[in-house]
């Protein structure tokens, strides 16, 4: 196994502490516990490998610093755009979640109680 297989494997044990922190404690085998902590596992990965490729790409001239950071802003701001379109009414902003009431309680009461 590489070095950076052992970093990854041991990176990916953090899942259930933050699993955990986000259901509380519950058995394994629980689905709603498994498809977190699964999906925790993807995150963590995701982002060293993401951190990792874009450091290199950097550090041999690719692109710079301040490219990136321009080229995130332009990519968040779509995503943002995307979400506000899937969920009329919620907006962000610096300072938190800004919801129009009259136009999130027809999606927001379809959540799970």
């Amino acid at each position: 196994m590489t070095a950076g297989m052992r970093a990854l494997n041991r990176l990916a044990k953090w899942r259930a502490i933050l699993t955990g922190w986000q259901l509380g404690t519950r058995e394994k085998g629980d689905p709603t516990t498994d498809a977190v902590r699964d999906h925790r596992e993807v995150t963590l990965l995701l982002r060293a490998e993401v951190s990792a490729l874009v450091m290199l790409l950097i550090e041999k001239g690719v692109f710079t610093a301040e490219e990136i950071d321009q080229q995130l802003v332009i990519e968040a701001e779509h995503l943002e755009r995307g979400l506000e379109k899937r969920f009329p009414g919620a907006r962000a902003s610096d300072d938190g979640m800004h919801l129009d009431t009259a136009l999130v309680t027809p999606w927001m009461s379809k959540f799970p109680q």
